[in-house]
């Protein structure tokens, strides 16, 4: 069918792949890093733009037929009337908005209300709690701002020259809070609410929609966030879940229907297919790890190592792993707690391990808030540079009690991005369908079956969650 890129502009850099449209395979790649800040909870839109540029230096999308794009998300830029940023975008690290996304919630009606209009309750990273924050903050800005765009809508429509069309997909506009991936429509009065007026959204395309063609003839496709193009280039699919091992976690499922929860939970994102794609997120999952090794004066190799001197069950050890306070369950103000000390207990090893068990069992709390809602998880995908340390692979499978499969390291949301492309091409052409995404070979993977040790992961569950129970009783009473 021909060749096809993907790109996906992160908060930090610009990665490309080349890939054969009917294969998947990846013939080229680029990369180039955002001449940022690190950590900034702004930037300048056009450094995007240069960044791209350098990425595909060089001819790398010589002979090139369809692009998809792949970006950071709750990122949002506020246009003006003439469609030029009224300041830098607000990138989705800002935690200014949390007083604003609090005001939020009470304005509508509390969380059931946020929930049933949305399928999720604001969180300071998304565009909406940003509005507010803008209107409360920067009232000149707000009063300017004509149109919204989120990072991937805003390059999309750069590299197709800025037409008077702007769109975007299914899987940006539901991290919004101001579109429903349930009713598959916008809540512009949840914009007049958090701005103060109306402000022109994006046309929201399906799935394998182009968002237009270059004079040259190059196809855009529509493109998505972050995490949905990460899904689609691993492949997964009803019955999967992707647990991500970051500083903090998460735990995402594909879904054949949006959830609306009013615990806020459950954040109801649309996929990259025409699914959906329910996460629960932590806020604790390798920074856990770290602290431990930290204190036990190693790093994340040897916290492993030590862990498998020890037992499953750490000989009584469970900790908590809520250091920042935690998110799920909604404990913001808590700290962790390491509980079960006793003499024979009070070894490194046995420390090293409930660190890991207590780490996995938090990530199985939250995969059991989607299970309760329905979501089936036949299979885990696990990823993150952690996934790799021995001490997970041994314990994860027992403790999710499921099969679990560590992909190779791979630019999966930039794959993502290609085969939407790849998608719309075969579209345009007649050789796709429109409901039939390109079957491109899976992530090459490892995987890791329970077995034997699927009892032995339930006890150290049910350790975890006695402790959990009595020190924060009710903590998952609402879930």
């Amino acid at each position: 069918m021909g060749i096809v890129a993907g790109l996906d502009s992160s908060s930090g850099s610009t990665r490309i792949v080349v890939c054969d449209a009917d294969t998947g395979a990846v013939l080229r790649q680029g990369y180039a890093p955002h001449p940022v800040e690190a950590k900034s909870p702004e930037a300048d839109p056009q450094v995007w733009l240069l960044s791209l540029g350098e990425a595909a230096a060089g001819g790398l999308l010589e002979g090139v037929q369809a692009i998809g794009v792949s970006a950071q998300q709750h990122g949002l830029i506020p246009l003006d009337a003439q469609g030029s940023p009224v300041r830098p975008a607000l990138l989705g690290n800002d935690k200014r908005a949390q007083v604003a996304a609090a005001d939020l919630v009470d304005a509508l009606g509390g969380r059931q209300a946020w929930a049933e209009a949305v399928g999720s309750v604001p969180q300071a990273p998304q565009p909406v709690a940003k509005l507010r924050w803008l209107a409360r903050n920067e009232p000149e800005s707000a009063q300017r701002t004509a149109a919204l765009m989120q990072p991937h809508d805003w390059l999309v429509w750069q590299l197709l020259g800025r037409p008077a069309r702007r769109t975007t997909d299914r899987g940006a506009a539901s991290g919004t809070g101001y579109w429903s991936a349930v009713t598959g429509s916008y809540r512009p009065d949840l914009v007049e609410l958090a701005l103060g007026h109306h402000a022109a959204l994006p046309e929201v395309l399906g799935p394998w929609e182009a968002a237009g063609t270059t004079p040259e003839g190059l196809l855009i496709s529509a493109g998505t966030g972050e995490t949905m193009a990460a899904a689609f280039g691993l492949g997964v699919g009803v019955g999967d879940a992707v647990v991500s091992l970051g500083a903090s976690g998460s735990v995402m499922a594909v879904h054949h229907e949006g959830l609306a929860d009013s615990s806020g939970l459950i954040t109801s994102f649309a996929d990259a297919t025409g699914m959906h794609l329910p996460v629960v997120h932590t806020l604790n999952a390798v920074r856990a790890l770290r602290g431990t090794a930290d204190l036990l004066g190693t790093d994340l190799d040897g916290l492993s190592d030590l862990a498998l001197k020890s037992s499953p069950g750490a000989y009584g050890l469970v900790l908590l792993p809520y250091l920042e306070g935690e998110r799920t369950p909604q404990l913001p103000h808590t700290a962790g707690t390491l509980s079960g000390l006793r003499r024979d207990s009070m070894k490194p090893e046995h420390l090293a391990r409930a660190a890991f068990e207590g780490m996995l069992c938090s990530l199985a709390d939250a995969m059991d808030v989607l299970r309760a809602r329905g979501v089936q998880v036949r299979r885990v995908f696990l990823l993150g540079a952690a996934a790799e340390l021995p001490a997970v692979q041994a314990a994860a499978p027992p403790i999710f009690g499921t099969q679990v499969v560590v992909p190779q390291p791979a630019e999966y949301a930039a794959l993502g991005a290609a085969r939407q492309a790849a998608w719309a091409l075969g579209v345009s052409q007649g050789t796709l369908a429109p409901h039939t995404p390109p079957a491109w070979q899976g992530a090459a993977a490892q995987v890791l079956e329970p077995g034997d040790e699927l009892a032995v992961g339930q006890a150290v569950r049910q350790q975890y969650g006695a402790t959990r129970d009595q020190i924060h009783p009710g903590a998952f009473g609402g879930a």
